[in-house]
């Protein structure tokens, strides 16, 4: 339960007078691509807490109605739907402005359940979302009494001043994100400990970054460097994709020749970095040069590799937004992509990443096109057809009894429910006359029997 004290500080929060607004932190108005080491991962709310934040908001101005409300919701609802209803209001990518005021008054009733259990990360966030609606005194009070909760457990305090930059960071918040660095810094020269010098220096580097100021972080290395703090392959990959987002390509490429010069070698993971970054400058001739280097390094492509390049691809992604029309064949693509699009095709096809989507056994040969976007499932199918022309033409693999097409029902859709993936895959099936069909038992895959496939690719060929 929260302090009295603490509760007075914060009292009248709830009653619909607060905002919520993230400022772009790019300049000059330049795409921000997605960053490739995890997207952004959206809190799902269930429908109870759909209803619930529905019946709040239309009443956010009636502070009794407001906490009889929430305390009813509360007395109703599993451990799990409310701390996942507070998560979704935390979110700065899944929470509507007018709904993020309400995250306060239903986190100070949690606190009050039997169940709770007081959770710093969770603080975290909440102080900055405080701390972004310009409440600072508010957001202040909490850190306080975190820091009173966690006394001199020095471990402690700087992960929790770690999970506040992170939060800070990810709502573009520059005042409490200042704040939390100066404390992270001292505590980066001042501790004795390398364990939270290491987690000081991580977040720093990686806050840094997020907040589109690589060029400070890219200083603090050579600045630890110089005091004997090594940095990991995390700290790089994070200056490496902060230049990137900004288009500093120059300076990119330093910092990936400076991890090279440390003995991190550059992996497949670093490599997406840089691969998303050209892409969201159209630099697709840099993209075919560097998916060139990865094969000279025998690096392998993943799904992200595939996500980032094809994503950039201009006449593809045209295309795919009224695919009646799309070639069918790897051939058929070949014939309408010019220049370095083309050529970015071509250094794809042929990967390893085909192997890691299909399973071919005796009962079923099945193509998962979760995690992918919707030119590389595009791509992959066409990639799968001649795959399983080849199969069935040496006459050395066995005809499975299925053939199967994962698509997923659209859960992470844009548009909850509409798989864009799905629809492309219905309407290439149709125009190429495949016997496969939507799974009466499982609607987000299609399926046939393998020696209907087998005929049918035999004929088409």
């Amino acid at each position: 339960m929260l302090s009295p004290s603490l509760m007075e500080t914060l009292g009248g929060i709830g009653s619909g007078q607060l905002s919520f607004s993230i400022a772009s932190p790019w300049k000059h108005h330049q795409p921000r691509p997605t960053p490739p080491l995890a997207s952004s991962v959206q809190c799902v709310l269930t429908k109870q807490g759909q209803r619930f934040l529905t019946k709040l908001a239309d009443n956010a101005r009636d502070p009794k109605f407001t906490n009889k409300l929430i305390s009813k919701f509360l007395s109703s609802s599993p451990k799990s739907i409310a701390l996942s209803t507070l998560s979704y209001l935390l979110s700065p990518d899944s929470t509507p402005p007018h709904l993020s005021s309400l995250a306060f008054p239903l986190y100070s009733k949690i606190t009050e359940e039997s169940w709770f259990e007081w959770n710093p990360k969770l603080v975290a966030s909440l102080v900055a979302l405080l701390d972004k609606q310009g409440l600072h005194s508010q957001s202040e009070a909490l850190i306080s009494e975190t820091i009173s909760k966690l006394g001199s457990r020095e471990r402690e305090l700087a992960l929790f001043h770690c999970q506040l930059l992170e939060s800070h960071s990810k709502l573009s918040s520059k005042h409490g994100f200042d704040s939390t660095y100066s404390y992270l810094h001292q505590v980066l020269h001042n501790s004795s400990s390398v364990y939270v010098k290491r987690r000081a220096f991580e977040s720093m580097v990686g806050g840094l970054c997020a907040m589109d100021r690589p060029q400070e972080a890219d200083i603090l290395i050579e600045e630890m460097m110089v005091k004997g703090l090594k940095p990991s392959v995390f700290e790089f990959r994070s200056v490496v994709y902060g230049y990137g987002r900004l288009g500093l390509f120059e300076e990119m490429l330093k910092v990936v020749k400076n991890m090279e010069g440390q003995g991190l070698a550059v992996d497949t993971i670093c490599s997406n970095m840089v691969l998303s970054s050209y892409g969201a400058y159209s630099e697709l001739a840099a993209m075919v040069l560097w998916l060139r280097k990865m094969k000279n390094l025998r690096l392998p492509f993943s799904i992200r590799t595939y996500n980032s390049v094809l994503n950039s691809c201009p006449t593809i992604m045209a295309m795919l937004q009224d695919p009646k029309d799309v070639p069918c064949s790897i051939e058929e693509l070949n014939g309408v992509l010019n220049g370095d699009e083309g050529l970015v095709v071509k250094e794809l096809v042929g990967s390893t990443v085909l192997e890691e989507v299909m399973v071919w056994e005796s009962l079923e040969a099945k193509l998962d096109l979760h995690g992918l976007h919707l030119g590389s499932a595009y791509l992959i199918m066409l990639e799968w057809f001649e795959g399983m022309r080849h199969r069935f033409y040496c006459g050395e693999c066995v005809i499975p009894a299925e053939v199967v097409i994962v698509c997923g029902l659209g859960k992470h859709s844009s548009v909850r429910g509409e798989s864009p993936v799905k629809g492309l895959v219905k309407v290439m099936m149709h125009r190429m006359g495949s016997p496969m069909r939507i799974d009466r038992k499982n609607v987000g895959c299609f399926i046939a029997k393998g020696r209907a496939v087998k005929d049918w690719l035999f004929a088409s060929d």
